[in-house]
């Protein structure tokens, strides 16, 4: 029998309710299994190299601004960068901000650590600059760079769906830098001892 568009079309539905059952069964053995996280998820970016995005220019109301974001920065890393997707008007950005600070001032490693050393990279999404300057002066930003994507294009590029959200990026001399991790939701120790201390621990 030949497969007409219209029957392609009514299976669509149940193709579709299969999908969402078979990630259900997923989700429920993972509740089961007790590693089931919400904020854990695997996008299609993940293990693959940093995608190309436009250049996002650096935060031009504040003062002493970090500078921007490009994908030859990311290229260019020596050390694992954690990427911060966030923006003035998000409620769960404002809530991970007190640990990103902490964070940040705890990246001093204590001689004979394993722990790898780690940048910490904002991205700025669908902001205006005045107040997400006031904010980040306001909450007293870490970031060692920060990128203004005013339209939400690089966004886009890098498969983001909302904010707050967390990339883990590892240098790679074969593509740059390459993403080992993507989270969804703020950023807790919870979150960051279970999914981001061990990948640092893996490098050499």
């Amino acid at each position: 029998m030949t497969l007409t568009r219209r029957h392609l079309l009514a299976a669509l539905p149940a193709l579709g309710a299969a999908g969402l059952g078979v990630g259900f069964v997923r989700m429920l053995h993972g509740l089961n299994q007790g590693h089931f996280d919400p904020r854990a998820i695997n996008t299609p970016l993940t293990g693959r190299p940093v995608p190309d995005f436009p250049a996002l220019p650096p935060l031009s109301e504040m003062p002493s601004a970090p500078p921007g974001l490009t994908r030859g920065d990311f290229q260019a890393i020596k050390q694992p960068v954690l990427l911060f997707v966030w923006a003035s008007w998000c409620l769960p950005c404002v809530e991970e901000i007190p640990f990103i600070r902490h964070l940040a001032t705890s990246l001093a490693l204590p001689q004979g650590s394993n722990t790898a050393p780690l940048a910490l990279w904002g991205l700025c999404y669908k902001d205006h600059p005045a107040p997400a300057a006031h904010w980040l002066e306001q909450a007293g930003h870490p970031f060692a760079r920060l990128g203004m994507d005013r339209e939400g294009q690089a966004a886009i590029d890098w498969g983001v769906t909302g904010v707050p959200e967390t990339f883990l990026i590892m240098p790679d001399p074969h593509t740059g830098g390459r993403i080992v991790w993507h989270g969804t939701g703020s950023l807790t120790d919870t979150v960051y001892q279970t999914h981001i201390h061990p990948q640092l621990e893996t490098v050499p």
